[in-house]
């Protein structure tokens, strides 16, 4: 699409004065809109942070530091029966209780599953130091270590316990650990200036060291089988007096919980991981054994009272889980997928859409300047059909323009690749074309600086220099070649395939003009009654314009029919075009495909500005037999269908050239350029009509991209001959009759 810095100044200016000139009065209802097909957001790389802040038997509750709010949410494990409720006499019930205190002295105790509930007054004299399942555990005050154990009593009072077994002169440091049990409480301590750990049995008040000789802050996770700490092991259940052992360790990683025999070993959060996402490993505390329990698992993990524990983990971060850890009957640990983290969100800085493709440009990482292009397949009705991939990362792109709305500006071009502009360190501009293979970057100098992107497929670019009166056409193929192929006085022009529309010497005819053959190949008269000042096309579309106020239309080269359409700035896709109402912020849809334009609202955008740039920015259309998008509220990407027939397949432009060879080296890499997605399959058959392969394969975007290394089916190589290549393609939105294509290459 053509756009000057003057029209973008023009529509800009345009919608203030319109909302300007609304009169006050009683507020209007938004305009009915489609429905979206699907939201999407651009997901960022490292997955989000979890904490938890309750574990229990029927689920956990948590909140996400990055989401910018403190706000807890509940998580239940899907399928998993709560223990049943006997009250605080029975502590073996405890692991479904939360605890909370509503005052310095009260806490409050909930049975999560049934919702039962008792009360823990903490007596005068004594401070609330931790609790667990019904039990609390309180020191007096001014008496270093002389705990209780606090429970409700069924006539609404509270029982105390006094704990027994802390050394004399022992001296709690602070540090009260809960682990993978209800029944019992790691309490730290110091005697004669060594460091200690031992459990307080909460049922009957007893404590029993474990652990000497730690450092002032050790590690502890325990269960009702085994106490870890700094280093040593040892049986909860020995013999008063055993000596602890060594502890297991694990490539550095520390230990996280402790599930049933398994030690569990991996990466605390914000630990820097290198070599890749460590994965949670499980050693045995009882033989040595080391077994994998979750692959990728890193940065949020707890243990829970039932003897279980939580772990995060996936393949990235939209993938990404908490899974529930517990023992298995073979003495090793079952994992179990219990909640989806969310994603976070990225700030998305472009947008673009072509052959089923979602591309959004922006920053992923917490580097500053990383910016990419993220690339999600949507299927043809326009929801997500694939995880999100990175496509690209443009250089240098060019600086936005004084009032330039639609910036960075991008055009994607059917084949998997998208174009922009890059300023060099003099100020010159470059087209450049991205996206197609990974750090690969096709470009032409263009001599000129502040200009902008016209339209482009495939690997013709259009571009409307700063300079006055500039148009160029840039060739952009696969790899890092590129040539401007031609220069011309600027009128509206429009590419699609190979050809490049102008208009012609009379008021409403417009010249093809062949890219590749160098000549005018037809002369169409669309019927307007004009020189257009702008041409889109799309297919068989011609879509016109006398200028800002129209009148305009879009002729069918297919069955001669001109249809008048609404005038005003917009963007022709296949059978309708789309244009933004940016006093009532309707994205509305005109679909005239059968001859007449109906207009519908298909989308009412955000009151406030995002991005005014309209396609690029706040919204876009898929040319190639697709859909369109806006950004909405929040950051996200509503994808809508567009309900209208797509155009037969056909073929916009191919390069099938032979090469030497060809090898794995050097394959042969024909690229058909068609005008929507497709699935194909490319038979290769010699001159005895054998057929020596046969490649099947999905078009990327639009672009039919097979790879052929003159080896035949049975891995052999293909003898020197002149092979026949027969192409059959079919439409992946089931629309339309399959494509047949054939042609040579050859073996060298």
């Amino acid at each position: 699409m053509i756009r000057s810095r003057r029209l973008a100044a023009a529509a800009l200016g345009g919608a203030v004065v319109l909302s300007c000139a609304v009169p006050a009065g009683p507020a209007q209802a938004a305009p009915a809109a489609d429905e979206p097909a699907a939201t999407v957001q651009l997901n960022l790389s490292a997955p989000s942070e979890i904490r938890y802040a309750w574990a229990g038997a029927s689920g956990f509750r948590y909140w996400l530091p990055g989401s910018g709010s403190t706000a807890t949410h509940w998580a239940d494990f899907p399928g998993a029966v709560p223990p049943p409720h006997a009250g605080p006499d029975d502590p073996a019930t405890g692991t479904d209780v939360v605890t909370t205190r509503p005052t310095a002295t009260t806490v409050r105790q909930e049975h999560r599953s049934t919702g039962a509930t008792a009360t823990v007054t903490v007596p005068e004299g004594q401070t609330y130091r931790a609790a667990s399942g019904w039990s609390v555990l309180t020191e007096e005050t001014g008496t270093p270590g002389a705990l209780h154990v606090l429970r409700a009593a069924a006539d609404g009072t509270t029982t105390d316990l006094p704990v027994t077994g802390l050394p004399a002169g022992a001296e709690p440091t602070g540090a009260y650990v809960t682990g993978g049990s209800v029944r019992r409480l790691a309490v730290v301590h110091t005697l004669g200036g060594a460091t200690s750990v031992g459990l307080v049995d909460l049922a009957d008040g007893v404590f029993r060291p474990y652990v000497t000789g730690l450092a002032a802050t050790p590690r502890i996770v325990f269960n009702d089988r085994w106490l870890v700490a700094g280093g040593s092991a040892v049986r909860v259940d020995s013999a008063p007096g055993t000596e602890p052992v060594a502890a297991p360790s694990h490539g550095g990683h520390v230990p996280q919980a402790v599930v049933g025999d398994q030690l569990l070993f991996s990466a605390d959060p914000g630990e820097p991981v290198f070599n890749g996402p460590p994965d949670l490993v499980a050693v045995s505390l009882a033989t040595g054994a080391r077994s994998t329990v979750l692959k990728s698992s890193y940065g949020a993990f707890a243990p829970t009272p039932d003897g279980g524990a939580l772990a995060t983990a996936g393949p990235s971060s939209a993938d990404w889980h908490v899974h529930r850890i517990t023992p298995a009957e073979d003495g090793g640990t079952a994992a179990a997928e219990v909640f989806t983290v969310p994603a976070g969100r990225g700030a998305i800085r472009g947008l673009m859409m072509a052959g089923g493709e979602l591309l959004m440009y922006g920053n992923v990482t917490d580097v500053g300047g990383n910016d990419a292009v993220h690339a999600v397949p949507l299927d043809p009705a326009g929801r997500p059909a694939g995880p999100q991939t990175v496509r690209a990362r443009p250089v240098n792109v060019s600086p936005c323009l004084a009032g330039d709305a639609a910036c960075p500006q991008f055009e994607a071009l059917g084949d998997g690749g998208f174009a922009y502009l890059s300023t060099d360190a003099a100020g010159e501009e470059s087209l450049h074309a991205g996206g197609r293979k990974p750090n690969a970057y096709a470009y032409a100098a263009t001599g000129d600086a502040g200009g902008r992107i016209g339209t482009g497929t495939g690997r013709y670019v259009l571009y409307n220099g700063g300079t006055p009166g500039v148009q160029k056409v840039g060739d952009l193929p696969d790899g890092t070649g590129g040539t401007i192929v031609l220069n011309r006085t600027r009128t509206a022009a429009a590419v699609w395939g190979q050809r490049l529309w102008t208009p012609g010497t009379a008021p409403g005819s417009v010249v093809a003009h062949d890219l590749k053959a160098k000549r005018n190949v037809a002369t169409v008269d669309t019927g307007a009654p004009c020189v257009p000042s702008e041409l889109q096309a799309v297919n068989a579309w011609l879509y016109w314009t006398c200028g800002a106020d129209g009148p305009a239309g879009v002729y069918d080269r297919a069955t001669g029919r001109a249809v008048e359409v609404p005038a005003g700035r917009a963007r022709l896709a296949d059978g309708y075009l789309v244009r933004e109402n940016r006093a009532t912020h309707e994205l509305l849809l005109t679909d005239f495909h059968t001859g007449a334009a109906v207009t519908r609202t298909a989308a009412v955008l955000p009151a406030h500005d995002q991005d005014t740039g309209g396609d690029t920015g706040r919204w876009t259309v898929d040319r190639f037999g697709g859909n369109l998008a806006y950004r909405g509220d929040g950051g996200r990407v509503a994808i809508v269908t567009a309900g209208v027939p797509t155009s037969p397949l056909a073929q916009m432009e191919a390069r099938t050239d032979a090469v030497p060879g060809p090898t794995a080296a050097q394959p042969w890499q024909p690229v058909w350029q068609l005008n929507k997605p497709s699935t194909w399959t490319l038979r290769l058959t010699g001159t005895d009509g054998t057929v020596v392969r046969t490649l099947t394969g999905a078009s990327t975007a639009a672009a039919v991209r097979p790879s052929w290394d003159g080896t035949t089916t049975a891995g052999g190589r293909a003898p020197r001959d002149t092979y026949t290549w027969r192409l059959t393609a079919e439409p992946r939105d089931g629309q339309g009759p399959g494509l047949l294509l054939t042609g040579t290459t050859t073996v060298s």
